[in-house]
């Protein structure tokens, strides 16, 4: 188990800002975990939880204990409906979706190349291309951090949303997860209507794509409009796309043409932030150090040395002028700390 003191944080965000943490702890086992559990409970401080920190974004120096799981391992159990996939907590997400395409279980292929890992996963309910890493939680073993016992977690008990569960409320750092079961049906039809997919697979011409050449395709598309944090420091999608209601929805249909919106049921329509970022024209933008992603307005950027506060200042900036265009509020998808 690693026990750090003044603890360099650089590594671990992506949008690569330099800020410390008074003690850093990372776990590689469920002994450990507990021995962590342990550690917080006696020091009486302040703490958080983190990932990769692909969906974090540091402001200032963490006075108190930042703790981070290593725990690797990926496993997978045959049943006669699905095929259940249990992973160390630690393990990079995408690795997972790569070893249950190269296994021919296409049902996560649709979220492949979210950065991350797989414990973040379970937290954030990541999702993309019309999927959501929710829909296949099957249980979350942890260490709950007042007891130090071990705990299984059932998917209903974790009440997943859009981009949401209990661990970002009540259950906010309260849990030291360990590993992350996945229900896999081995039915499941690969999904290819979301967003430009098909027409890609059309430009390829693909008509009847496998789990890998659908995997590879998607990477393509992100690859395409999604910077790398190793050349610009970024946590992916910044904003959550807005539910509205189908009136309002309705609306700015009558104003603006070809508005792009997906259906989330009768009564509410998703709206892409992106296409409002770039309607108030943000994308490509720059203020200070920081800026707006020139090929996906939802991205925001350190274009060299940003501090924390000066990517906090443009989320605002841009939130208020959706704002005052749409009369929608937009709301970030990362972790601000």
């Amino acid at each position: 188990m690693k026990d750090l003191r003044n603890y360099s944080l650089k590594d671990h965000n992506t949008f690569g800002i330099e800020a410390r943490c008074r003690r850093f702890l990372e776990y590689t086992n469920e002994e450990e975990a507990r021995q962590t559990a342990a550690i917080i409970r006696e020091a009486d401080s302040p703490y958080i939880i983190i990932g990769e920190g692909s969906n974090l974004l540091l402001t200032k120096d963490f006075d108190g204990i930042v703790v981070h799981s290593a725990i690797k391992g990926i496993s997978m159990e045959d049943r006669s409906d699905c095929s259940v996939v249990l992973c160390g907590s630690g393990e990079r997400w995408d690795d997972v979706v790569a070893w249950c395409v190269e296994r021919q279980n296409g049902s996560l292929v649709n979220l492949s190349l979210i950065p991350g890992d797989v414990g973040a996963s379970a937290v954030q309910n990541i999702g993309a291309y019309g999927a959501e890493v929710g829909q296949f939680v099957e249980e979350i073993h942890a260490v709950d951090i007042p007891t130090g016992q071990m705990v299984a977690i059932g998917r209903e008990e974790c009440r997943y949303g859009y981009r949401d569960s209990r661990f970002k409320h009540d259950w906010r750092n309260r849990f030291l997860i360990t590993k992350v079961s996945y229900r896999l049906p081995k039915d499941s039809r690969l999904n290819v209507e979301y967003g430009n997919i098909r027409s890609e697979l059309e430009r390829r011409g693909i008509s009847q794509p496998t789990a890998a050449e659908l995997r590879q395709t998607i990477i393509d598309i992100r690859n395409a409009k999604l910077p790398d944090p190793k050349v610009e420091g970024n946590a992916g999608s910044f904003f959550m796309n807005p539910v509205v209601d189908r009136a309002k929805y309705q609306e700015l249909a009558a104003q603006y043409d070809n508005m792009p919106h997906y259906d989330v049921d009768e009564d509410h329509v998703k709206i892409p932030a992106g296409w409002m970022i770039e309607q108030c024209g943000w994308k490509g933008r720059r203020q200070g150090n920081a800026g707006v992603h020139s090929k996906q307005a939802l991205v925001l950027v350190n274009k060299g040395g940003a501090t924390g506060a000066e990517i906090v200042a443009l989320c605002e900036a841009v939130r208020r002028d959706v704002k005052a265009r749409f009369g929608i509020d937009i709301h970030p998808e990362v972790n601000i700390i």
